[in-house]
């Protein structure tokens, strides 16, 4: 889930070798063309990575070998509140509503879990959303189904999201019985290093 390409992006300002996956096409074009930019650091140790990039699904990382992978970085939709593709790819996960989304990104978390080394990170930035005036608190749901998956979790940064509608628009009305949702999670969980005796942890696994 690349989006626009901003984490390879910085995987070459840091010399960090990377794979962008996204399934939708018009993504993974649009951070090609921004990984196309020269760049000479003062450091003369500087080496160029290998960044690559394919379209592919993130339920299914078959062009990735088991625990290979350092540290995986992603930021899901939040199940149907912006569909990034308009509904022209059907296994697009925003254009799903929130228990089917769920349900796939089960397949999302197990993936993961495979191809990250043990002992390695996964980070991944999730919202929530809001119907008929009451919290639907997807990240909570997300949360759950990646411990269930096996992880450890290590951090919950909250983000604060500074361009909420509040800040650049008017609302229609004047009397709201609702708060604006000005925040994110910052998950950042673990996977168990080989033989690893996680008893110490158990309440920061899945209950």
């Amino acid at each position: 889930m690349i989006g626009s390409g901003t984490t390879l992006v910085e995987c070459k300002l840091l010399q960090r070798s990377a794979i962008g996956v996204d399934i939708n096409p018009d993504a993974v074009m649009v951070a090609r063309n921004r990984l196309g930019f020269s760049y000479r650091p003062l450091d003369e140790d500087y080496k160029k990575p290998e960044i690559k990039t394919y379209v592919g699904d993130a339920r299914n990382l078959n062009l990735i070998k088991n625990e290979s992978i350092d540290l995986i970085v992603t930021h899901p939709p939040y199940a149907g509140i912006i569909s990034y593709s308009k509904n022209r790819i059907g296994e697009d996960l925003s254009s799903l509503k929130v228990p089917e989304f769920v349900g796939e990104m089960e397949k999302v978390a197990d993936e993961s879990f495979r191809v990250l080394k043990p002992g390695k990170h996964l980070a991944i930035l999730m919202g929530d959303t809001r119907k008929h005036k009451h919290y639907i608190p997807i990240s909570a749901r997300i949360l759950e189904v990646f411990l269930k998956s096996g992880f450890i979790l290590r951090e919950d940064i909250i983000k604060g999201q500074w361009k909420t509608k509040s800040t650049r628009e008017k609302w229609s009305g004047s009397k709201y019985d609702f708060l604006l949702i000005a925040h994110e999670h910052l998950f950042i969980f673990r996977k168990p290093g080989k033989d690893e005796r996680t008893t110490k942890f158990k309440n920061s696994m899945c209950w």
